[in-house]
């Protein structure tokens, strides 16, 4: 008797029977939506982390390649000077021109 009051207080609260976790319909056909963006989301933070890494340890490379080559650091020191306009293109072309010759 308990049994069958039990069954039909089930099927009276879940019209689709099977219990209170199966009330008989499918699942929204949107639900592989939010796997799929929270795996793109992981995707392109890793991206971004791996990006900012390799861009740190790629300046971190050519700045310690560029001090320690005297004829880099000299070069870059007179393109400086250019650019500020302290010496002029005459002069400019003159001494780097001294500089790749001279070595």
């Amino acid at each position: 008797m308990l049994t069958t009051l039990a069954t039909q207080v089930t099927t009276a609260m879940h019209p689709g029977g099977g219990g209170p976790w199966n009330d008989g319909g499918d699942a929204p056909a949107f639900w592989p939506v939010f796997p799929i963006t929270f795996g793109l989301f992981w995707l392109a933070v890793l991206g971004t982390a791996f990006y900012l890494i390799r861009r740190r340890m790629n300046s971190s490379a050519t700045a310690a390649a560029s001090a320690s080559d005297p004829l880099a650091k000299a070069q870059s020191v007179l393109a400086e000077r250019f650019a500020r306009g302290e010496i002029d293109e005459d002069e400019y072309l003159m001494r780097i021109s001294t500089l790749r010759n001279g070595t």
